[in-house]
């Protein structure tokens, strides 16, 4: 049984003549009779029954007419399924992050994505930077949103992953509200040569861990660091403490955090990445769909891929 005879049966059994079935059809009645023959023959029923005045269903035909009705509506169904899919708007996103992407970027993110494609399920799972990229090769994640400094990570990925900036903010200094240099609009890292740091460790963060020593090195200091939470929130409550000083993406500010106080970064360069790594071979609509809702979102201000 072919497709196009359940189409002639249901031609048939709305117009209830072979003539004006096979004009609807675009075909000649014998053609038309015969394959309806056949398909009766194959399911060992008539379907329809027939006089010189007139073509009727039989019991059986109207049973098998209301189960290809049913049939094409899923067919019907199929096809629009895999457009969509074809187009994004069905599946699954795996999507990893880190917990500083949670502050502004990744928020916005997936406000839009959601907005644009609501039937595509997020799957987001929270990382530290110490990722591995293995679960972006192994397929265990789709894309990563990581911090990282552009420059000298894109050194160390695999020519199988592909990563583009998407944030760039700057770094602001974070001190204890009683801190001498507090109420300061900007400061120089420099100002901070014999202060205390707290500062994620690099083996948890190891892009950003070193890029604020290298910032610390290119001002002639290494940051003495006296605690290594790995967690935002707990640098800013050690802070708050008066452990120590910390540097930190700007975009934290917007947050309510009390006993502590921000400062511009005076020296020039000292910006944060946001990165968005994904498989170079990876054709999945869901994914482009993103990268294209990201591209719209991403304010890199002159970073390139």
């Amino acid at each position: 049984m072919e497709l196009r005879h359940l189409r002639y049966f249901v031609a048939v059994a709305e117009e209830l003549h072979f003539g004006k079935a096979a004009e609807r059809l675009h075909m000649a009645q014998p053609p038309l009779s015969h394959q309806i023959r056949v398909l009766e023959e194959e399911l060992g029923v008539t379907l329809f029954h027939r006089t010189n005045r007139r073509v009727q269903l039989s019991e059986a035909g109207g049973a098998f007419l209301d189960e290809v009705y049913r049939l094409f509506a899923q067919l019907d169904l199929a096809v629009r399924t895999a457009r969509r899919a074809n187009r994004g708007e069905i599946g699954r996103l795996r999507l990893g992050f880190v917990n500083s992407a949670s502050y502004q970027l990744l928020p916005e993110i997936c406000r839009a994505f959601r907005s644009e494609y609501p039937d595509v399920v997020l799957d987001l799972h929270e990382h530290t930077s110490d990722f591995r990229l293995e679960t972006l090769e192994d397929g265990t994640l789709d894309v990563g949103l990581y911090r990282a400094d552009a420059e000298h990570f894109r050194q160390q990925l695999p020519a199988t992953l592909h990563m583009t900036t998407v944030s760039r903010e700057p770094l602001a200094i974070v001190l204890p509200a009683g801190h001498r240099l507090a109420g300061q609009e900007a400061i120089s890292v420099a100002a901070l040569a014999s202060e205390p740091f707290i500062l994620s460790p690099q083996r948890v963060y190891p892009s950003y861990h070193d890029q604020i020593v290298r910032l610390c090195l290119a001002l002639g200091f290494t940051p003495r660091i006296v605690q290594e939470p790995v967690m935002l929130t707990t640098i800013m409550s050690l802070v708050s403490a008066g452990i120590g000083v910390s540097i930190v993406p700007t975009s934290l500010r917007q947050l309510a955090w009390s006993g502590v106080t921000f400062a511009s970064i005076a020296d020039p360069d000292a910006v944060s990445d946001m990165v968005a790594i994904w498989r170079r071979d990876d054709a999945s609509p869901v994914l482009h769909a993103f990268l294209s809702i990201l591209g719209r979102i991403a304010q890199p201000q002159g970073a390139s891929d």
